[in-house]
């Protein structure tokens, strides 16, 4: 149930001038490649490889380098996420803690697995290595909110809040 496919911003002129005003305003700047991106994922929201080769040439960088960081670091992705995020920690404690029945609750309740969003678009799954709230643990963090200690059945009432929010709005 990911969410459909969507046209690249690239082929969209609004969002296409959005990606050509970061590049002529950032470009230039020591460690442009990573700045770029950053303003781009918050922006855009995702950088598809299209828009990894654009950067590339733009900033005259090998596009092996632009999908490199791209891929490095868990903060870029490359496909649209949902209105909220909502991540499990999967670092040691949350793990021992109960961060998989977290995430197998997750997957009942919305029919949708980490990486995947909604068909709404209104949630994307994701698991992260650590939040450095370990004495919290389990930890889930739905956009920036942590939430500790959460048992599963208590999970669902954070989901549930998420979904009334958006109603409310």
């Amino acid at each position: 149930m990911s969410t459909p496919q969507q046209q690249d911003p690239l082929e969209n002129p609004q969002m296409r001038q959005t990606i050509d005003a970061i590049i002529s305003k950032y470009g230039d700047q020591d460690g442009a490649l990573m700045v770029v991106l950053n303003h781009l994922q918050e922006k855009i929201g995702f950088i598809t490889k299209q828009m990894q080769a654009y950067v590339a040439e733009k900033l005259n960088v090998p596009v092996s380098k632009v999908h490199g960081v791209v891929s490095f670091y868990s903060f870029f992705t490359t496909e649209p996420r949902g209105k909220h995020v909502v991540k499990f920690c999967i670092g040691t404690a949350c793990y021992v803690g109960g961060a998989s029945q977290l995430i197998d609750k997750a997957m009942q309740v919305l029919g949708i697995e980490p990486g995947q969003t909604t068909s709404d678009g209104l949630i994307t799954l994701e698991v992260c290595r650590c939040v450095g709230a370990c004495s919290q643990a389990p930890v889930v963090v739905v956009d920036d909110k942590n939430h500790g200690r959460v048992k599963p059945a208590q999970f669902a009432k954070i989901l549930t809040n998420v979904q009334n929010s958006e109603a409310a709005a």
